[in-house]
């Protein structure tokens, strides 16, 4: 007699993003990525801001593996610890954009009505403004500092997650499971939060991979600006931003931090691309 396995959800999602080999491919070079912007700058001999007057502009060698800046630093410890601030302005801006938007979206869905169409018409509003000078100009009006770069970019980056929130849990607010736990009495911050947002998780986890790429693009496009992290600490986008202007008889002050973060954004892409067939409710009956 053949055995059908029983799966859960998780696991047959799982099994799926395994099955793809750009997803997993992508995976994977994120992982090395984060790893290396880690524990990279505590191997290395040299300090991020550590000056040396006669090794400036020096190309990539033994002793520099990617060679030195304009300033004579070691440009592989500037692009891993760069890699950290760009890393952490992501997580952190995603994290506010997420925690806004999934709970501005899913009252507003829950709830509808007029609630739903004022908090809608909010969110309208602020759409329409050009999100990318509304983050210049609270970083430009307030103290420029790391923590304000990401409260800045989060709050103008939930918009989208509050209404792909809003539209998963209309869809689900008027499913039996919802209408059984309205009927034992349930209140709705518990219905909101214990029984319609677990369910709409996929759909919040594939945002997220793809508004980390977009935040750190952000970040990047500031620091290009200067409105970003200051010196001397430096991010992706700062990195860029210097060797842009030596990058005729000095490639490798912009080649190299440029390439770490297309390698990191090419891997984030993929998992999320990824993770959306794998999560992808239509697909849970393949096998």
């Amino acid at each position: 007699m053949k055995e059908t396995a029983s799966y859960s959800l998780g696991g047959d999602a799982w099994r799926r993003l395994l099955r793809n080999r750009a997803a997993i491919t992508g995976l994977i070079l994120f992982i090395v990525m984060v790893l290396a912007c880690v524990g990279g700058p505590f191997l290395s001999p040299y300090q991020y801001d550590q000056m040396d007057a006669f090794k400036v502009y020096e190309a990539p060698s033994l002793k520099h593996w990617l060679g030195t800046d304009d300033l004579g630093r070691d440009l592989l410890t500037r692009t891993l610890v760069g890699g950290r601030i760009s890393f952490a302005v992501a997580l952190a801006a995603t994290s506010v954009s997420l925690l806004i938007g999934v709970t501005y979206g899913a009252v507003s869905g829950y709830v509808g009505g007029r609630l739903d169409a004022l908090m809608m018409r909010v969110v309208d509003v602020l759409y329409a403004l050009p999100f990318t000078l509304l983050v210049i100009l609270l970083i430009t009006v307030f103290e420029r500092n790391l923590m304000l770069l990401f409260v800045a970019i989060g709050a103008v980056e939930w918009l989208t997650m509050a209404r792909i929130v809003r539209g998963q849990v209309m869809g689900l607010r008027h499913q039996e499971f919802i209408e059984a736990c309205r009927v034992l009495g349930y209140s709705s911050p518990r219905i909101i939060f214990r029984h319609l947002l677990p369910n709409i998780l996929g759909t919040v986890i594939i945002y997220v991979t793809l508004t980390i790429p977009s935040v750190m693009l952000l970040e990047a496009f500031l620091s290009f600006l200067g409105l970003g992290v200051q010196p001397p600490m430096s991010s992706w986008g700062s990195l860029i931003k210097e060797g842009v202007g030596a990058m005729e008889d000095y490639p490798w002050v912009m080649i190299f931090p440029g390439a770490a973060m297309f390698i990191t954004l090419l891997g984030l892409n993929f998992l999320g691309d990824g993770l959306r067939d794998a999560l992808d409710p239509r697909r849970g009956g393949e096998s």
